[in-house]
């Protein structure tokens, strides 16, 4: 069975949110991705192959090894969908502090 699965299903989970703050700052093995977390590597590496299907995670080979890293471009997809929620409720966050400053006074 061949599910398609979309950036927001993929960050869900928080084990997958996990793995991409960590190569958010570096790129990394399965290997050593799985180190950081008390499962078996298998439910790692589908969590990898998970976020590389949503292309959240790219693949490079370097030597014999297989390293991970962030694709900027679809984390960006996502912070563009979140952004009008963002100012959504900074708006309303803000009217309620001038009313609160309101009846303070």
């Amino acid at each position: 069975m061949n599910l398609r699965r979309d950036v927001f299903q993929a960050i869900a989970d928080p084990t997958r949110r996990a793995i991409l703050m960590m190569v958010a700052a570096q790129s990394m093995t399965a290997g050593a991705i799985a180190a950081n977390f008390d499962t078996a590597r298998p439910t790692v590496s589908k969590h990898l192959q998970i976020l590389t299907e949503c292309e959240l995670l790219e693949q490079e080979q370097n030597g014999r090894e297989m390293l991970y890293h962030l694709n900027p471009k679809k984390m960006k997809e996502i912070a563009d969908f979140v952004e009008p929620f963002r100012k959504l409720w900074d708006d309303r966050f803000n009217k309620l502090e001038a009313v609160m400053k309101k009846y303070k006074k």
